[in-house]
């Protein structure tokens, strides 16, 4: 049985496209580009001596300084200056700057008070390269471009987005040079550290006819090429001008440079596709996968706090006890497994770090991972035991989801085990004959009073989790590991979760909710571990304790609601998730970032995931099509989401039912659906190439279907109509284009 998809990705995807039509003056609404390790965030200034200026505000993740005073005090990401759009008049209106998130490129039409200029920009999507062109009629014939090392930044630029007085700036010398129609704008910081800009500049003079649709019209035509390299030695210098002396700037030779730029994000894209019927969070959701490949690629740096668009932040590193995590969550369902090498490769090539990390009398057998760090992984463990176990569960996600034996085997297990080892080293026996934790930290949770508490459900959840999963990752691959009857007997001895009669889960033993909190640690267990909530009995304390803790307003942040939406998914409650996400909708940048003290770039990368976990989840050994649809949603796609045994499910619900489903195995892991196909009083129909493939269902209405590696099974309902076409749910009218510049009118749906 064989459905089509009908899905025209650039006018689908247009619909999404990032939109100002007046100019964007800060970080917060500005348009941003990027590769996954170069990018360039672009925005204005009110200000009036620098209401001319168009900022290209540039970040490269793997530019850092060092600080004196050990570890705590790692190297951080520095700001490393900008490219400025200088041009005669004062930006005016009304203008219109759109991302092309199809093309991955910004393009734009800005009017002065002398004049238009035209500008497309994009960071190419394979050369560390910022491509910037501009057409100026004859009243901006003037316009130009200038890099400005940081402290070479106007301070009313500089200050436009606040200063936070804990973030370390360096000393910085700044050394210009040019070679070979190159320019070079070195910065060093000391230590052998420091930035190389080289860039180049092209006019093409008076080019071009008028066009009604302004593109490439008539005008003087001017190009910049600009890199950036980490390092200020000779070699830094000679790779930055080889980039750019390796382009070549013919008219035929840059088409095919885009065109490869193009073809990159035109093969990203169709790895998978949702379309849901509230137009915001489908806009928002597609700009995050966007800016996932923006933020890393497979063989670049991790995700950080802010990906490659730096500013004022108290946060310039990687943070282990939420952040890291939730950054890389929605990579797993939308089936970009490769983003997550990024994650996985940090963590193997610095595996004698995170063995270093722990006390010296248990480094023979454990690991693990202190709250935050550079990308060296340098963070030495103290009273937050956890962070690096839960990253292994990202790890162990992306095993579950491509089921890579190889992966299991010689990385995640050893380093797993390394982590559960050293929570085995600090097990107490109580006198009740359980086995208890001593005082830790839960994240977040009262944290400057510096709270710890025993038995802390952060931890106990962690240890419980990976007990289970390194018993049924050595079953796997039958490992006669000695430490198998040790883990055996702390699942079965280890203290239960503590919980509160009124409140749900507490804190720990010795502590309840009796504040805002703004992380979910004390509902880990939930999600995304996935080991409580399963009962009926452990349903209704984490529902109590839900509800208990989102009504708790002092401490909440936007990522407490990307976590509440999980949650409520999980549990089943798609209406209630549907009202987290629109809250957390109020607290995020008309751009979709998001922003506390400074950037945190998780929390709207979480709130993808969110999304996806009303659509589809797999955990349990079990896939779950459809779990948590609100009821307002009567329809809602999904084509080639993946799921946990290497599965790719797609599905079209309409008149608020599933009306079918397409699995299709990778590997031929065991497969089994829980859908509202399958019923007590719902006749279906099943098919595999053609055949009835052999099937089973069992006792809570789930249907278990043996398919071979390649095999794909399609289930609809028997009488109702048959498998039609995966295409987007209709836009609704004045809501598409919903990020970019500031729109409040638009919360109400007015139409253009």
């Amino acid at each position: 049985m064989c459905f089509r998809t009908d899905i025209h990705w650039p006018s689908f995807l247009s619909r999404h496209d990032m939109l100002w039509k007046t100019k964007p003056i800060s970080w917060d609404e500005g348009a941003f580009i990027g590769n996954g390790l170069l990018g360039a965030m672009i925005y204005s200034e009110e200000h009036r001596d620098q209401r001319h200026v168009l900022r290209f505000v540039l970040g490269r993740t793997d530019v850092t300084a060092s600080r004196a005073g050990g570890a705590k005090n790692f190297p951080v990401r520095v700001p490393i200056g900008e490219l400025a759009l200088e041009m005669e008049g004062w930006i005016y209106q009304p203008c219109e700057i759109r991302i092309d998130l199809w093309n991955a490129e910004m393009r734009a039409f800005i009017p002065t008070t002398k004049g238009e200029v035209r500008l497309r920009a994009l960071v190419h999507a394979i050369s560390p390269v910022v491509f910037i062109e501009l057409d100026a009629d004859e009243g901006e014939q003037g316009a130009k471009m200038n890099w400005y090392a940081y402290p070479e930044v106007s301070p009313i630029l500089k200050n436009a987005d606040g200063v936070n007085l804990n973030q370390y700036i360096p000393e910085t010398a700044v050394e210009r040079s040019e070679e070979r129609g190159i320019s070079f704008g070195v910065q060093y910081y000391g230590r052998d550290e420091g930035s190389t800009t080289a860039w180049k500049f092209h006019d093409f003079g008076m080019v071009g006819e008028h066009k009604e649709d302004g593109e490439n019209g008539a005008g003087y035509r001017r190009m910049c090429l600009l890199t950036v390299m980490n390092g200020v030695s000779d070699s830094d210098r000679e790779k930055a001008g080889q980039e750019l002396e390796g382009i070549n700037i013919s008219e035929s030779g840059l088409n095919s440079w885009i065109s490869a730029h193009r073809q990159w994000w035109h093969d990203y894209y169709p790895a998978s596709f949702i379309s849901i019927p509230d137009m915001q969070l489908e806009s928002f959701y597609w700009i995050q996968m966007y800016k996932l490949a923006s933020a890393t690629r497979k063989d670049q740096l991790p995700i950080d706090n802010q990906g490659p668009w730096m500013t004022s932040t108290p946060w310039p590193g990687l943070w282990f006890n939420m952040n890291v995590q939730m950054s890389y969550s929605p990579i797993y369902a939308a089936n970009r497994l490769e983003l997550g090498q990024s994650l996985i490769s940090s963590l193997r090539q610095n595996e004698k770090q995170l063995i270093h990390n722990v006390p010296e009398p248990f480094r023979s057998d454990s690991a693990g991972l202190g709250r935050s760090s550079s990308y060296d992984l340098n963070s030495p463990v103290d009273d937050e035991i956890g962070n690096l176990t839960w990253l292994l569960h990202n790890c162990w996600r992306h095993y579950r989801y491509s089921m890579d034996e190889e992966l299991l085997r010689d990385f995640l297990y050893p380093l797993l085990r390394r982590s559960i080892c050293l929570y085995m080293h600090l097990l107490e026996e109580g006198q009740d004959g359980r086995l208890h934790l001593p005082f830790m930290v839960s994240p977040e949770y009262g944290s400057f009073k510096q709270l710890t508490t025993r038995d802390s459900h952060y931890d106990l959840s962690l240890l419980r989790w990976g007990c289970e999963t390194l018993l049924q990752a050595s079953e796997r691959h039958e490992i006669q590991d000695p430490l198998r009857a040790r883990w055996n007997e702390v699942l079965a001895r280890l203290t239960p979760l503590p919980v509160d009669p009124v409140a749900g889960y507490r804190i720990g033993k010795d502590l309840g909710l009796e504040f805002g909190h703004r992380h979910f640690s004390h509902l880990i267990a939930v999600f995304p571990l996935h080991i409580a909530g399963r009962s009926e009995e452990e349903r209704t304390v984490a529902v109590r304790t839900l509800r208990h803790w989102i009504a708790m307003e002092g401490d909440l942040r936007g990522f407490s609601f990307t976590g509440a939406a999980s949650i409520a998914a999980a549990l089943g409650l798609g209406d209630e998730a549907l009202g987290y996400l629109r809250t957390l909708m109020h607290l995020i940048k008309p751009n979709t970032m998001y922003k506390e003290a400074g950037p945190v770039i998780e929390t709207p990368l979480a709130g993808a995931e969110a999304i996806q976990d009303m659509l589809l989840q797999s955990w349990g050994n079990l896939i779950r099509v459809f779990p948590a649809v609100p009821g307002e949603w009567q329809e809602a796609v999904i084509h080639n989401l993946r799921a946990e045994g290497g599965f790719l499910v797609s599905a079209v619900y309409k008149a608020g039912r599933t009306e079918f489903i397409r699995i299709h195995s990778l590997v031929g892991e065991p497969c089994r659906l829980l859908t509202d196909l399958i019923g007590l009083e719902q006749d279906f129909m099943i098919e595999s190439q053609g055949n009835t493939p052999d099937y089973k269902i069992h006792g809570d209405q789930s249907i278990e279907i043996w398919l071979e590696p390649g095999e794909e099974a399609v289930i609809y309902a028997a009488g109702g109509r048959q498998p039609g076409e995966i295409a987007p749910i209709q836009a609704e009218p004045g809501m598409c284009n919903f990020f970019g510049g500031k729109k409040p009118w638009r919360l109400y749906g007015i139409p253009k």
